[in-house]
Parts: C-alpha cells; sequence; structure tokens
C-alpha cells in the first residue's frame, strides 16, 4: 500500500495497482475551468489535506459523442463530461527501479473538439510494461472553450481572457510532470511527448510556443503537423460566437455564467454555417503571443531546435473522413476547401490529379492534407535536430471497408499496445497485430528513452534529405528511400 500512497507538490494521493502497472488516474494538474476561471489562463492546483484517491479518470471535456463508438466501435456516451476537466493520469511499470524512468506524454486527437486522456483507448498501462517507462496521459479544453480567440477581446493582465487555451492547459500538464513525476520515479530532464491528429497538431503548436520550451526534450507526431488559424480569421470567429452568445465585447464577463450547453450550441451552429470546407472551425490560433508564428514557421526558424522528432502518416488516412456512397463536394467547391485547408494556392491544380469519386478523393485528403505537411514539418526541423520519418501501412482485416486499411487513427491501439480493448470490442487481433503493435511499441520506448528509433528488430536510420528513409510499418516492416518520390518533390518543391 506504501508504494500506492505517494506526496505531489498539492498533496498525497493514492493509486492502485493494475495490469502490471501502479496507475493515479484523475490527478488535477490545475484549477477546474469553471465560472469566472472559464476562458481564462489555467491556474495551479490548490493544495488539499488528507489523501486524495486518484483511482477513476477526470471527466472528458464538453464534447459531441458519435453513438456508434467510432472506427473502433468503442462507445464514449457513458462516461461523464465537465468542463471541470483538467486532469492528467500516469501508469508506472510495478518493478524495481534504481534509476529515473523516461517519461511518455499523450496528447490526444480529436479535431480540437473530442476525446479525453482518460478514455480507455489511450490506457498507457501496456506502454509501460512492455516499454519500461513512465506514460501519462492528459486532457485540455476543447472546441469553444479551448479554442476561441479571446486574448484581443480582453483587458491587461496576467489573468486575462485568453486565447489557446487548450494548449495553455497542455503546457500546464507539462509544468505539472516537470515539478511532480520525480515523485513517481520518472525523470523530468527526459520527456517525450507523443499525439495523434489534433493532439500531433498541438505538439507542433507546443515546439513554436516559447513557454513550452524546456518542458519537453523529444516530440512523436502521429498525423498531424502545422495547423493554424491566422488572427484575423480567429477574431471573425469569436466575435460570431459572441454575437451568438448576445455578449458585447465590452461585458466579457457575461462569460462566465452562460450555461455550458449554450455555449456548445453557439459552437456547432458556427461549426454548420461555415459549411463542409471548415475542417476544424475550432483550432490553435496565431495570437502573437502565445503562439507567435505559424507552427513550420517557428520551427523552420530553430524554435524546436535540439528536439529530436519522429514523425508520420497512415498510408490511408483519408479512409476515416471519407465514407462508401456519400456525396461529394462539386469539382470547382472541393478545390477550394482544399486551397483553404492547406493554405496552398497550388491545391486548386494538385485536386484535379485525383479522381473525384470516394477513393481518388481519400487519396487527396491523405496526401494533400496530411502527408504533405507532415513531409514540410520534418524537412523544417532536420535542419535543426535529427528527424525520423515512418508511414503505417497495416490493415487490421483484410477486406473489410475500413479496417482492412491504414485509416487516420489506425496505429493508436498499436502505438499503445491496446489491441485487447480491440478484441472486447468486436475486433479479432491475430499475431501479425501483435507483431507489429510490438514493432511500434520497441520503437517508441527506444527513442523515449535514447533519442533514436533504431531497435534490435529493426534499424532506422534518420530521415536526410539525401536519403529520405522512411520506416513503413507494415506485415513486413521495413525501411524505403523516398516513397512516392515524385509526389513528395511536387508536393513539397524540394529535390
Amino acid at each position: 500500500m506504501e508504494e500506492l500512497i505517494i506526496r505531489i507538490h498539492s498533496g498525497h494521493i493514492e493509486g492502485i495497482k493494475d495490469n502490471g502497472v501502479r496507475a493515479w488516474r484523475g490527478i488535477p494538474y490545475a484549477q477546474p475551468p469553471v465560472g469566472e476561471r472559464r476562458f481564462r489562463k489555467p491556474a495551479p492546483v490548490k493544495p488539499w489535506t488528507g489523501t486524495r484517491k486518484t483511482e477513476t479518470p477526470g471527466p472528458l471535456a464538453p464534447q459531441p459523442v458519435d453513438p456508434a463508438g467510432g472506427a473502433f466501435g468503442l462507445k464514449r456516451d457513458t462516461f461523464p463530461q465537465s468542463e471541470d476537466c483538467l486532469y492528467l493520469n500516469v501508469w508506472v511499470p510495478d518493478i524495481p527501479v534504481e534509476e529515473p524512468l523516461p517519461v511518455m506524454v499523450w496528447i490526444h486527437g480529436g479535431a480540437f473538439v473530442t476525446g479525453g486522456g482518460g478514455l480507455p483507448i489511450y490506457d498507457g498501462s501496456e506502454l509501460a510494461c512492455r516499454g519500461g517507462l513512465i506514460v501519462v496521459s492528459l486532457s485540455y479544453r476543447l472546441g469553444p472553450f479551448g479554442f476561441v480567440h479571446l486574448g484581443p477581446f480582453s483587458g491587461e493582465g496576467e489573468d486575462g481572457y485568453v486565447s489557446n487555451a487548450g494548449l495553455l492547459d497542455q503546457i500546464a500538464a507539462l509544468e505539472w510532470i516537470q515539478n511532480n513525476i520525480a515523485a513517481f520515479g520518472g525523470d523530468p530532464k527526459q520527456v517525450t511527448v507523443f499525439g495523434e491528429s489534433a493532439g500531433s497538431m498541438s505538439i507542433a503548436a507546443l515546439l513554436a510556443m516559447p513557454a513550452a520550451k524546456g518542458l519537453f526534450c523529444r516530440a512523436i507526431m502521429q498525423s498531424g503537423a502545422s495547423q493554424a488559424l491566422p488572427d484575423r480569421n480567429g477574431r471573425i470567429l469569436t466575435q460570431n460566437l459572441l454575437d451568438e452568445l448576445g455578449v458585447p465585447q465590452d461585458d466579457l464577463d457575461k462569460l462566465a455564467s452562460i450555461p455550458t450547453e449554450e455555449i456548445m450550441r453557439a459552437g456547432n451552429k458556427l461549426k454548420q454555417a461555415a459549411g463542409a470546407g471548415a475542417v476544424m472551425l475550432f483550432q490553435p490560433v496565431i495570437d502573437g503571443k502565445e503562439l507567435p508564428l505559424f507552427p513550420l514557421e517557428a520551427v523552420s526558424q530553430g524554435a524546436a531546435a535540439g528536439i529530436e522528432v519522429i514523425i508520420g502518416t497512415n498510408r490511408d488516412e483519408g479512409a476515416l473522413f471519407i465514407k462508401d456512397g456519400m456525396p461529394l463536394l462539386a469539382e470547382e467547391e472541393n478545390a477550394k476547401a482544399y486551397v483553404a485547408v492547406t493554405g496552398a494556392p497550388e491545391a486548386e491544380s494538385w485536386i484535379r490529379d485525383y479522381p473525384l469519386t470516394v477513393d481518388g478523393q481519400r487519396e487527396a485528403m491523405t496526401e494533400l492534407y496530411f502527408w504533405r505537411s507532415s513531409l514540410q514539418f520534418a524537412d523544417a526541423q532536420l535542419k535543426h535536430a535529427p528527424v525520423w520519418m515512418y508511414r503505417f501501412d497495416f490493415g487490421m482485416t483484410p477486406g473489410h471497408p475500413l479496417l482492412g486499411k491504414a485509416f487516420h487513427s489506425a496505429e493508436i491501439p498499436f502505438v499503445l499496445h491496446n489491441l485487447d480493448l480491440l478484441q472486447s470490442a468486436g475486433t479479432p487481433v491475430d499475431e501479425r497485430m501483435r507483431s507489429v503493435a510490438e514493432q511500434m511499441v520497441n520503437a517508441w520506448a527506444a527513442f523515449a528513452r535514447s533519442g533514436n528509433p533504431s531497435t534490435e528488430g529493426l534499424d532506422w536510420p534518420a530521415y536526410r534529405e539525401d536519403q529520405r528513409w522512411t520506416m513503413v510499418f507494415a506485415e513486413e516492416s521495413r525501411v524505403v528511400r523516398d516513397p512516392e518520390a515524385e509526389k513528395r518533390r511536387k508536393l513539397t518543391g524540394k529535390n
């Protein structure tokens, strides 16, 4: 029992033993961002007396829920939701430890509007056990609560309304880890952040944010790179939200008393009005303060110098979003949408290379949105630190219209080795899947320990302009030199 009760800065907490780990779930890392703290910078936790039980994760941030449970059929409609959502979870292997362990911090995705660090698919116990390291997952504010651009509408002062509250939450969690992870046996100097989709885009932003400097030394970016709204677009969106809520600019304090459901309704109405071309309405914004530059620009200038990075995408990202039989945008509208989401005027001509069919548009989304941005980010960072590139090609269930493809998010249960969860949800798990999961866990853990993802079973050379080695995770994983080189050159303008 003694090893389950530990002292952190804010007080004593008691965890549990579970599945080969000691786990502490639902640890508050900031004050609840409710009432007058809504839309403000996260504040340090107030100390408590006695011992706080930390056996279950905190609530999900307010969000829409897919009743079908998404691609894996993992339903989340029974999980409580609350604006009081700033909690994290810690998994420590239940083994004797002589030296501090490296730490991996998972930042969840969900288009900045859904997800939560406490969801079962993000359970870190298997990765902690198999990798011999500490795993932390965190939740952060989402949607309008986390990503409205209120900074320009607020007065001066340290405790005013902010922009990018969700990113500031992530920084607060990373600061908490710096201050407290030693109590769990972790090494605050060996912190690796890793995340998928909006989690990976969050990491891109953190690499560009001055306040995040020194809080982690490595990063793994899965299916997401530089993504942010320009200041002007963020101001327009925020003004529209305030108008919808009936809140004047000179009376923002009214925001404290508006019901959660009303703010969610207003955000959803703006999303519907924006139409199909608005991939992510709520997302990081260039606020000139916390996020002063677009992440790609900042990283190109050396904002993340010295931070080793793994970055990659899945072969069939678009299969998750573009379903069989769904209506497709007309050619002109489709071209405009890709110009908007990529920020590249050339996209209007690029999109014409892809058939206006489900398969053609899946490929377009995969390559123009996900792969291109990851290639650009890799090129920007490799001038300042080592970079490794991967592509996930594995299809879980051959012949299945979705599970047979390497769709967006398909790699998550492999990276975290949560295949048993898939099995319990009805997805058959075989030795092929377990082998790929073992390879990815070993590579991710090796990177967190040493800054190099090569393992005894897989030699993974770094990504370089003259070689562009890429690890392809598949039934037979292998390293490929500059895959799809001609397309890459066209999309990036690099030889």
